[in-house]
């Protein structure tokens, strides 16, 4: 019984958060750092493969609640550069895990049914070659796929994925002819791992760690991403957690754009005080990077300003 009403408990409140998460439009790219697979294995008298397993249990089901959420795009960190470090006996059992997630996920009627993309970033080369042949079975069963993106951090570091795209940088500048001047970000990003990878809007880490781990830099930092710390393990995090990251999300978006709202409405103002039409040239500006309710209120300033001449 108590059981029961625990779990009528848990639906209520998801129906909760996702009426909240209603209100704001919601993240598109959300990474997420898994911890506490091992710690979740000894709390429960178990050896790390296990908690392993079950933290991919949970991947299958955060996939699936991402997609239903209007996700795009999902990076989960599955093994990052320092994992490499762990001893072997820890590590092999981990990429036996990892090759047969990806040939399963690969083949899985819920990923092709549901137009799922599965990528792998990172330093791949020095993964075994059975997770490199599994990587690159699963890249390309999925590639035609677009409806969500699943990005697994394999080998991953974000300083080295940084530090090789610098070198990348040089090495075109010296030997290749590019001229300093036309390093864009642009001309970086497209030298990261593998690719594309939109910015992150929400990081979100499990386990009761609170920090980022060098993960994804370019695209979560330089986009200020939300993040979003909780204390379940991996294995433990529920569809509630990750709909509170959402909230988090939004809650932080939407301080984010009054913030903006008042400061384009201050300068309108400013600019009306002295000179009225650049102010308006400003306010078409302004109006075009605004959303819609900011944009309002800066019209409603300029005519106000235009009112009191």
């Amino acid at each position: 019984m108590l059981r029961r009403a625990r779990s009528g408990f848990v639906r209520a409140y998801e129906r909760l958060l996702h009426r909240e998460g209603e209100v704001g439009e919601g993240p598109s790219h959300v990474a997420i750092i898994q911890d506490g697979n091992r710690r979740y294995a000894r709390s429960q008298g178990d050896d790390a493969p296990e908690g392993h397993r079950a933290g991919a249990r949970t991947t299958e089901q955060v996939s699936e609640w991402c997609k239903e959420l209007g996700v795009e795009e999902l990076t989960l960190y599955t093994f990052s550069t320092e994992n490499f470090e762990r001893p072997p006996e820890e590590r092999e059992p981990l990429f036996d895990l990892i090759e047969d997630k990806l040939y399963e996920f690969a083949d899985a009627e819920r990923v092709h049914d549901g137009n799922i993309r599965i990528r792998a970033i990172g330093d791949i080369e020095r993964l075994p070659e059975r997770v490199r042949e599994a990587v690159d079975y699963a890249e390309a069963r999925t590639a035609d796929y677009d409806e969500l993106t699943l990005n697994v951090a394999l080998a991953y570091g974000g300083r080295n994925e940084l530090l090789r795209a610098a070198r990348d940088v040089a090495t075109a500048v010296k030997e290749e002819g590019l001229d300093p001047e036309e390093v864009t970000a642009e001309e970086v990003e497209r030298r990261l791992y593998r690719g594309s990878v939109r910015d992150v809007d929400l990081i979100i880490r499990t386990g009761g760690d609170e920090r980022t781990s060098n993960f994804l830099p370019w695209h979560a930092n330089g986009n200020e991403a939300a993040v979003y710390f909780c204390a379940p393990y991996w294995p433990e995090f529920s569809k509630v957690d990750l709909l509170r990251g959402i909230r988090t999300y939004q809650s932080r978006e939407a301080s984010w754009q009054r913030t903006r709202t008042e400061r384009a409405v201050a300068l309108v103002r400013a600019i009306a005080g002295v000179e009225l039409e650049e102010a308006s040239t400003v306010a078409a500006r302004l109006r075009e990077q605004l959303p819609s309710g900011g944009a309002k209120q800066v019209s409603a300033e300029l005519e106000r300003q235009d009112a009191t001449e």
